[in-house]
């Protein structure tokens, strides 16, 4: 998705725990709740970040379970 929207920098962080603060359970990589979760960390530029938000709306509606999410923080300065 990030390299069909042209968005290059991003980090990903392939085990992750947490819990969906609705309805989610413990992603915890233990036995009693072996799933972990995944995120990746992006900068995006203004003009594209209405079209990322859909795109990962999209992506939730077609597995409602997966519980797929994203955040925007506005970026006050970088260097």
């Amino acid at each position: 998705m990030l390299e069909k929207l042209s968005i290059q920098g991003f980090t990903f962080f392939e085990q992750v725990q947490g819990q969906g603060g609705v309805d989610g359970d413990p992603h915890r990589g233990t036995h009693t709740w072996p799933e972990m979760n995944s995120a990746i960390i992006a900068m995006v530029e203004d003009d594209k970040v209405d079209l990322l938000l859909k795109s990962v709306h999209k992506l939730d509606l077609r597995n409602k379970a997966a519980g797929i999410r994203a955040f925007v923080w506005n970026i006050e300065q970088m260097i």
